[in-house]
């Protein structure tokens, strides 16, 4: 059965076929696996192709007589009418089923991006063939089920009931949406303002509904529809409801189906949250809300412009903290998150443009990567700072004014904000979109102020530029000026001779790059960065310094020493964890256990708790430490924290396995945190049911945290880890294949031996796919072994 849909394929279909309807019955009665009748009326001109599914077993009629998956058509209207039978995925992809250990209630969902409806129901499946839809499922009638817009419900008699909505706008295959189960749900109203009485339904496993903080969710749901109706220039597209489903073991944060938003359930804290991720969860919120307009509405063409969904609504959601106000330094956190997760990404051998070419399926499912989500976005913040707020919002709304209910390419997109700003954004397009790599952008100080880029393109930056000063005890900005950066060298004469400290020629964050400080000013930021005043300047000082220590320029023990001395309340949660991989990946090893001990002691009791206690656990402990954890095991009600020092304390042989089994937590969650914990102890164990088990995808995450929680019991792994690759990659699905792949890669092993046994898997003859992963390990490896020797030569 054909899966890997290329774009060639696609768009001679496109040609072929229109006018597409959709009537889907989906029974979900069985306990192993569902039923599909699929009913698809559409016209075409004379031509063959093919459907797309993807079953255990399937019948299909075309006009009323039997045919395969390839169709030959005549010229006119035709009904094709398939009947397929699949078993429910246990790995969040197609229709994912999981029982509650807690209650036994079964819960049921699909996800479908970029092409996996044809895992339930026969399609064409690509995003520029939209259609109308009827959806019905059938269920015990004990289950709820959500669709994308409202249902009706009927009984059968028979125990069961079905569900059915009608979608009457033109919609693309992987937006549909199921929901179903024993799901509870809290709802509330949002008053649209053009006379629409929005219907507001959150819903999750019954075991979660306790733990659910819905009126925190419900306003900051109100707040993202008043802040996009204000600035899109049209109100919520779709129908009279918007519901936001919390489904178990999900693969990703999120997914923008019409009316019918699913999260993971992760996001029903537990727990108690850190703030950090009391953030994270309503960025994503605000993300999957504008993905309404950006994705829903307008729809790309191609997976080729994927960035046209991810990156606008990256940046849409930090635009919209920032002025609803909850969160007014989002912008500081998608500096410190997102561009360090774009930076990385952008320096591996896998880098592509923005506007990356996706030849077929499997290389678009890769490209949902830091690039096309967070340097996407990074460039849009410096567009909007280019063409002016006001302007790139109406350029923003003529867009959806063409394109409503169609799809659109990155040049349509291009046009309208043309139009909008009166300026010429071909030259900025192919300099920030159609290219690779990250621009170093740093200070050079003598006679004059002079900006110097290095780059593999010298692209135009828009940025401020600041100078500073300690006075009085704080550093402060004294200078700002505004100014585009242009070829390799740009001087900015009012600056020279100026007295400062401190150049951050990226001022306010408004371009994407690295920036780069001078010896001297590098020095005084690790000596004076807690003395910064304005936070997103000292998260740029931060992210600055963390940059130079990947490319060698930092030894990694400063950085650490800075961290242990800088560690407080107002700390980023990335830059603890960018401390911890300091001391595992990018020390000198004779210096790493003084690392662990600084750490240590810093996160050791810290406020906040419910952040500096998880952090302390990912360490290895110190006997303080190991003393604090068997202390907090006495007090703490906090389960994910505890969970945490159980697995830390068995690493350090502080407690018996048999303290995996006598922690009282009967959930979902403690079912995966048992695996995590008991694969610290037991590597092999871990190791061989990543290899060979079916895994749930919690289950491979959580199994792979405990694996590499530690370094200790990986010995000669990396050999068995490039043998075992392909068979591996073949055995998967691609997204479980990736991700697996990723998270078991020998990071552990910083050695040149084990960066060069990768090149044996990369110059054979294994998937494009397999390739990408092992580059980007192998690169990441080489990176830890250069940064262990420069550390080790500077002192």
């Amino acid at each position: 059965m054909k899966t890997n849909l290329t774009r060639e394929d696609a768009q001679l279909r496109a040609k072929l076929i229109s006018n597409v309807r959709y009537d889907i019955l989906v029974d979900i009665t069985g306990k192993d696996t569902f039923t599909t009748v699929s009913t698809i009326q559409f016209d075409s001109e004379a031509g063959t192709t093919h459907f797309d599914l993807v079953a255990e077993s399937f019948e299909a009629t075309l006009d009323g007589e039997a045919t395969g998956q390839e169709i030959t058509l005549s010229a006119g209207s035709h009904e094709l009418r398939v009947t397929s039978t699949e078993p429910y995925n246990r790995t969040g992809e197609g229709l994912h089923k999981f029982t509650d250990p807690v209650d036994g209630k079964d819960y049921l969902y699909t996800q479908f991006e970029p092409a996996m409806a044809m895992k339930v129901f026969a399609s064409f499946d690509q995003p520029d063939l939209k259609a109308t839809y009827k959806v019905s499922v059938k269920a015990p009638e004990r289950y709820t089920v959500i669709l994308n817009e409202a249902v009706s419900r009927e009984e059968n008699g028979d125990g069961t009931a079905t569900w059915t909505t009608t979608i009457d706008y033109p919609l693309s295959t992987y937006l549909v949406a199921i929901c179903a189960g024993e799901f509870e749900k809290v709802t509330d109203t949002y008053d649209a303002g053009d006379g629409r009485t929005i219907e507001l339904g959150l819903y999750a496993r019954a075991s979660l509904i306790p733990h659910m903080d819905s009126e925190r969710l419900f306003r900051q749901t109100k707040d993202g529809f008043d802040f996009y109706h204000a600035n899109f220039g049209r109100k919520y597209p779709f129908g009279d409801k918007y519901d936001q489903v919390f489904c178990p073991e999900y693969n990703m944060g999120a997914m923008e189906h019409v009316g019918c938003v699913t999260y993971r359930d992760e996001y029903i804290f537990t727990s108690e949250p850190t703030p950090y991720r009391l953030e994270r969860r309503n960025d994503t919120i605000l993300h999957e809300m504008a993905h309404m307009w950006f994705g829903d509405l307008v729809t790309m063409e191609w997976w080729d412009d994927l960035w046209l969904n991810e990156s606008f609504a990256t940046w849409s959601a930090a635009t919209a903290q920032v002025g609803i106000g909850e969160y007014p330094e989002a912008w500081t956190t998608f500096a410190t998150v997102e561009k360090a997760w774009a930076y990385s990404q952008d320096q591996l051998p896998s880098t592509h443009p923005i506007a990356a070419d996706a030849p077929d399926i499997e290389t678009a499912e890769q490209n949902f990567d830091g690039i096309t989500y967070a340097k996407g976005a990074s460039v849009l913040k410096q567009l909007q700072a280019y063409v002016g707020y006001e302007e790139f919002f109406a350029g923003v709304r003529k867009h959806f004014d063409n394109h409503a209910y169609s799809n659109a390419t990155f040049d349509d997109l291009l046009g309208a904000l043309e139009e909008a700003s009166g300026r010429d954004l071909s030259n900025w397009a192919e300099q920030w979109l159609r290219t690779t790599g990250v621009s170093r952008l740093y200070p050079e100080i003598s006679d004059t102020f002079t900006v110097v880029q290095e780059s593999p393109v010298l692209r135009d930056h828009r940025v401020r530029v600041g100078l500073y000063s300690l006075i009085d005890g704080t550093v402060q900005r004294t200078h700002q000026v505004e100014l585009d950066i242009t070829g390799e060298r740009t001087e900015i004469p009012e600056f020279s001779g100026v007295k400062h400290d401190l150049a951050l020629v990226n001022d306010d964050d408004l371009t994407y790059c690295l920036m780069g400080l001078d010896a001297q000013q590098q020095q005084f930021a690790v000596e004076h960065l807690g003395q910064i005043e304005d936070s997103l300047a000292k998260t740029l000082v931060w992210s600055s310094l963390w940059e130079s220590v990947r490319d060698g320029r930092l030894p990694a023990r400063q950085y650490v020493e800075l961290v242990a001395r800088e560690v407080g309340p107002d700390m980023q949660e990335r830059i603890a964890a960018q401390a911890t991989e300091a001391v595992k990946r990018y020390v000198d090893p004779a210096w790493r256990r003084t690392g662990f001990d600084l750490l240590n002691k810093a996160f050791r009791g810290q406020e906040p708790k419910v952040v500096f206690d998880r952090a302390l656990a990912r360490l290895e402990p110190t006997e303080e430490t190991v003393e604090y954890f068997k202390g907090l095991l006495e007090t703490s009600e906090n389960q994910e924290v505890r969970w945490l020092a159980i697995t830390n304390l068995l690493a350090a042989g502080a407690l018996p396995l048999e303290a995996i089994d006598e922690e009282q937590d009967d959930t979902s969650e403690g079912a995966i945190s048992r695996l995590r914990a008991k694969a610290v102890v037991d590597k092999r164990w871990a190791w061989d049911k990543l290899i060979n088990d079916d895994l749930t995808n919690l289950e491979a995450r959580y199994l792979m945290d405990g694996l590499t929680f530690t370094d200790a019991g990986l010995e000669g792994l990396t050999d068995e880890y490039f043998r075992a690759a392909p068979a591996l990659w073949d055995r998967l699905t691609n997204e479980m294949a990736q991700r697996t792949l990723e998270g078991m890669y020998p990071r552990w092993d910083v050695t040149q031996e084990a960066v060069e046994k990768a090149n044996a898997l990369l110059n054979s003859d294994v998937p494009n796919g397999l390739k990408r992963v092992i580059a980007e390990g192998q690169d990441r490896s080489a990176r830890a072994v250069r940064n262990r020797a420069a550390d080790a030569a500077a002192n």
